[in-house]
């Protein structure tokens, strides 16, 4: 529902801050006041086209703000995927520089004006110059309907819910064997190629994790390998031209102890010597190097090659080889009960297929009676707002198999006697399309769509009876939504639940336009002067007073 409506620098519009309500708003003001202005300022802020010529003179830019306290799961899809945050509240606002460059913002969110436009098509169903009736789109005829037979039927919505889900189920077998019939066209060339490929990884036998800890383990091997050579090495050192350290510091030890002086001077340094020799020889005992496996090493690396090698061809990681081979096992398997698998899964699909058929038949019927229900009502519905001599319809025409049945449905219209049936779109115009549009709504009660409604021009040449009956289904209508009525007929206006006067002021430098909430004897004085003209009188204040109390 539309709340608040802010609108500055709008052609004659310098500021006005509009509150709306529930029910029924109308608006009245003499020709010319600038009742065309505010719909195209509220246009604007839904996505309409933008023009520079709507910046009121002399200033630089114009904005409009409209509010709105609710928005439908389908406009809370929309917005989410646009970012855009949402908290129960709405607010749409467009700006417009005298240069025609226009930006857009929803929760002050920057959108695209598609984007607002598609936000502001799901709030507000206009009906007038900037009309974006949902019902003139051919699209929404179908879901107009079911709506109309789910209100008047019980049963209409869990047979709805049983189409959806046998075309679910439908749908998923026909594409399990679309899948199995493309993988046995291809069996001939891909059973040789799936045969070799299982037979292949179930030798390897490829584990999950294991070619970390084969890479890990032949890591650990090479740095063996190399720790190897450097004792070796040490060794080596130890041991230079062949000849033992060990030996060479015993033998010079043993060449000391021959001195012949008494006692030996070099006695320590024997002893030294001794000591170095034994140390020399523990340590060579320790420094023997390993017994490297050699095999072993050529066994861990030609199975990580392999593994390696398996990943590359299939183009997985390693660890993903298992799953690979449990795919294609299954392919080939597949293949080789080719036969058995398409006979179950054809007669799972016609299994499947007939349910949907027993189902989308009954929702055809229940159409049919749902569109000659739909076509009374409306029907008598028109000859009140002087469209006795129009006819309606609703055309069905097979359509592809789809989770809404199997119907296109389009509702048809003829004006006049004589005349061939034709989409609403294409048969009415003005006014008289306003008034169907409006028979439609209070018959259909909205169906799930926009809950603002706005009407202009509605009561064009129409007036007395046909104008109270417009009224009357105004009303109606606004009992469940919320309805903005631009009219120039007394009897529409004695149906408000809030009336709005719209007004031009001029002096000699500027000329602005004015919208008040008008209540007691001020709106009965604005039914009077539409009644009366100019000149209210006693009789015109007296039939305003009778409209506002019926």
């Amino acid at each position: 529902m539309l709340t608040h409506l802010t609108i500055s620098n709008i052609v004659l519009i310098e500021k006005l801050n509009l509150e709306f309500g529930a029910g029924l708003n109308i608006l009245t003001g003499e020709t010319g006041a600038g009742k065309s202005i505010l719909m195209d300022a509220l246009a604007l802020a839904l996505g309409a086209r933008s023009d520079a010529g709507l910046v009121r003179h002399g200033c630089e830019s114009a904005s409009v703000i409209a509010e709105f306290d609710d928005a439908c799961p389908k406009l809370q899809s929309l917005m989410g995927e646009n970012g855009i945050e949402y908290d129960g509240n709405l607010i749409l606002r467009r700006t417009l520089s005298s240069d025609g460059k226009s930006r857009a913002w929803v929760n002050d969110t920057p959108v695209s004006i598609k984007t607002l436009k598609q936000i502001g098509d799901e709030l507000v169903e206009i009906h007038g110059q900037f009309a974006n009736h949902t019902l003139l789109n051919p699209a929404s005829h179908r879901d107009a309907l079911d709506a109309f037979g789910i209100a008047n039927d019980k049963e209409y919505l869990s047979l709805l819910n049983r189409v959806h889900k046998t075309y679910a189920a439908y749908h998923s077998a026909q594409t399990q064997l679309d899948e199995l019939q493309k993988i046995l066209e291809k069996s001939a060339t891909e059973r040789d190629f799936l045969e070799h490929n299982v037979n292949e990884l179930r030798a390897l036998n490829v584990q999950v994790g294991e070619e970390d800890e084969l890479a890990e383990l032949r890591s650990s091997m090479m740095n063996a390998e190399k720790d190897s050579a450097i004792l070796s090495d040490a060794i080596a050192a130890l041991n230079p031209r062949g000849e033992s350290v060990y030996d060479n510091i015993y033998s010079a030890a043993n060449i000391l102890l021959r001195i012949k002086t008494d006692p030996n001077p070099y006695a320590e340094q024997i002893d030294a010597l001794y000591n170095a020799a034994q140390i020399l020889s523990d340590a060579t005992e320790k420094l023997t190097p390993p017994e490297f496996e050699t095999n072993r090493m050529d066994e861990i690396e030609e199975r990580l090659f392999a593994i390696r090698a398996a990943a590359r061809k299939h183009r997985v990681p390693a660890d993903e080889l298992p799953q690979k081979l449990e795919q294609m096992s299954a392919q080939l398997n597949t293949i080789e009960n080719s036969d058995a698998e398409l006979h179950k899964l054809t007669a799972i699909m016609n299994a499947a297929r007939h349910d949907f058929q027993s189902a989308s038949e009954q929702l055809t019927h229940a159409r049919a009676s749902a569109a000659e229900q739909l076509r009374e009502k409306i029907l008598s519905e028109l000859p009140d707002l002087k469209l006795g001599n129009a006819d309606f319809m609703v055309a069905r025409t097979p359509a592809a198999p789809s989770s809404n049945g199997c119907d296109d449905i389009v509702f048809m219209i003829k004006t006049n006697p004589g005349m061939p049936f034709a989409p609403l779109h294409r048969a009415a115009s003005g006014g008289e399309l306003a008034r169907l549009m409006l028979a439609m709504r209070v018959v259909l009660a909205n169906g799930g769509g926009a809950h603002t409604f706005v009407f202009d021009e509605i009561d064009t040449g129409i007036s007395g009876a046909t104008a109270s009956a417009v009224g009357q289904r105004l009303n109606r209508l606004a009992q469940s939504s919320q309805a903005l009525v631009i009219t120039h007929s007394a009897q529409v206006a004695g149906f408000a639940d809030r009336h709005f006067k719209i007004a031009k002021h001029s002096s000699d430098s500027t000329t602005t336009t004015t919208v008040s909430e008008i209540t007691g004897d001020e709106r009965i004085n604005e039914i009077a002067r539409i009644i009366s003209g100019a000149e209210i009188t006693p009789e015109s204040l007296a039939t305003a007073r009778t409209l506002i109390k019926n």
